[in-house]
């Protein structure tokens, strides 16, 4: 599937306000709310796209690094993709190695009897995420797009105002596994599901939004977001600047995700370029100008098996 600088425009609009009506992005891109509604059909049925909501910012990662027999590396991240607690399940280097993300504190029985009793599995690294610098949950991927500064002025949301606490009562989990289906969902359907009035939905999802309970996420094919050429990125850094280099890594516009964390490199950076050539510049220029880093390790990605949510499933996964 080819894809025009519509449908990119379109992807960067979703990324700055994910439900915002077709009319207003027809407004913001020049075009009518029809073809937006198509496009966005067209895109969503394709699986090159799809709006998802995520919840929790503050839960427990884990980034689980796992080496298979390569025969059965991809039934392995296969087998990842369909826990409910995990996202972004990529193979990588020659096929035989998979790295997910996992949410939650309990992931103990994962790394101490499923994996090890999984006779194809040779090796797991397993490092927590103890500071998240960009990327994630609250922090769509905006970096890379053809909308002008007026357009993303008109579409930017204003950051959430996190509440201390906030306790979600059975409406809020109705609402939230519908918009983990689908973060577009009709205010009327949201209602119907929920067993609610409209105006309540409304008023209940602007105060799980504001207070950064619930946030959204696009799940899109990496052609389409214009960086095809993606790698896992890991920099050993001497700890008096780990925080600057890691905020410096966050403003770059190759960097998704990146974070501190536990084992033997202290950050990890999910990068993406136009091209492998792409990549290596990026190695050799900001990467190189960072002082403290005293190594480097760089796994290229073959394959999306699983997104933030979409499953992709091995036969239809993305790279």
């Amino acid at each position: 599937m080819t894809y025009d600088d519509l449908d990119r425009a379109l992807l960067h609009a979703l990324h700055l306000d994910a439900r915002a009506p077709f009319r207003r992005l027809g407004e913001v891109l020049g075009v009518s709310d029809q073809t937006v509604a198509r496009r966005y059909a067209r895109l969503r049925e394709s699986g090159a796209l799809r709006v998802t909501a995520l919840s929790d910012p503050g839960q427990v990662q884990w980034l689980l690094r796992v080496r298979a027999v390569p025969s059965a590396a991809g039934e392995v991240a296969d087998a990842l993709a369909r826990r409910p607690d995990t996202s972004w399940v990529n193979l990588c280097a020659g096929g035989t190695e998979i790295e997910c993300t996992v949410y939650g504190a309990d992931v103990g029985p994962l790394l101490l009897e499923v994996l090890p009793r999984t006779r194809q599995v040779i090796d797991v690294e397993a490092a927590e995420v103890l500071q998240v610098f960009y990327g994630g949950a609250g922090s769509p991927y905006d970096k890379i797009g053809s909308l002008r500064p007026d357009q993303i002025a008109e579409l930017r949301q204003p950051r959430p105002d996190p509440v201390d606490k906030l306790v979600l009562d059975e409406v809020d989990q109705r609402l939230y596994e519908e918009l983990r289906k689908d973060g577009r969902a009709p205010i009327e359907q949201l209602a119907k599901v929920c067993g609610v009035s409209a105006p309540t939905v409304r008023r209940r999802l602007h105060a799980l939004v504001a207070g950064g309970i619930i946030s959204f996420d696009i799940d899109a094919d990496p052609r389409l977001m214009g960086v095809p050429a993606r790698a896992m990125l890991r920099l050993a850094v001497t700890p008096d600047r780990l925080d600057a280099t890691g905020r410096a890594l966050a403003e770059h516009t190759e960097v998704a995700f990146v974070a501190a964390t536990t084992g033997s490199t202290s950050l990890f950076a999910a990068i993406g370029s136009h091209s492998p050539d792409g990549l290596y510049r990026y190695l050799t220029t900001e990467i190189a100008g960072q002082s403290g880093v005293t190594g480097v390790n760089l796994t290229p990605v073959l394959r999306t098996v699983k997104a933030a949510t979409t499953h992709y499933g091995l036969r239809h996964a993305v790279g």
